[in-house]
């Protein structure tokens, strides 16, 4: 082979494996590493989720049910990308009655934490609860406060209406379980926010 021709094969073999090299360097950058929690303690769960915060963590989904080994558990799933640092703190409110679900994110809203995720839970002691994990953003130069609205009833023609008129008022929909709750029977729970002004 000429000397140009080898020199040309070379240097193209040089500028695809540093293409290769960058290629591989961003891909480990935007790798997202997972931590998946699972308890049927609802206290228990808002102390790992705490503790995966501190590691940089941050949640990103939870579901309630029935798992293989576990029984019926809160599972939560975490992410974390890059060298996060701990940055986020967690809140998780679980209760039988809506009325202090109510009363218990008026609270957090009060303090800046923001509504992440909720699902219906079968605790060993509390019966059927509803499970609100909230968020607070700790490095955040200036924190939002929310005011809560919780609606819950079995009819969803009236929650068409309670919707209607809490949107009129600016509360905005975050989200809603549909379960069996041991105060109100088959409920659809929704929840809705507004920012303080």
């Amino acid at each position: 082979m000429p000397l140009f021709a080898a020199r040309t094969v070379r240097r193209a073999c040089l500028a695809v494996a540093f293409a290769l090299s960058s290629a591989v360097v961003g891909y480990a950058a935007d790798t997202v590493e997972y931590r998946v929690l699972a308890t049927n303690k609802t206290s228990t769960m808002e102390k790992e989720m705490r503790d995966a915060g501190a590691a940089g963590f941050r949640f990103a989904g939870t579901m309630g049910g029935d798992t293989a080994f576990g029984g019926n558990e809160v599972v939560v799933v975490m992410t974390r990308t890059g060298a996060a640092g701990p940055r986020y703190v967690y809140r998780l409110l679980a209760t039988t009655k809506t009325s202090t679900m109510q009363n218990e994110l008026q609270a957090a809203g009060a303090e800046g934490f923001e509504y992440r995720g909720q699902s219906i839970f079968s605790s060993m002691f509390g019966g059927k609860e509803v499970v609100v994990i909230l968020e607070q953003d700790r490095d955040a130069t200036s924190k939002d406060r929310w005011e809560y609205r919780l609606l819950a009833t079995s009819k969803t023609s009236t929650m068409q209406r309670e919707l209607s008129d809490t949107g009129a008022q600016g509360f905005e929909f975050v989200g809603m379980t549909v379960a069996s709750t041991a105060m109100g029977g088959n409920e659809l729970v929704t929840i809705t926010r507004r920012k303080v002004r």
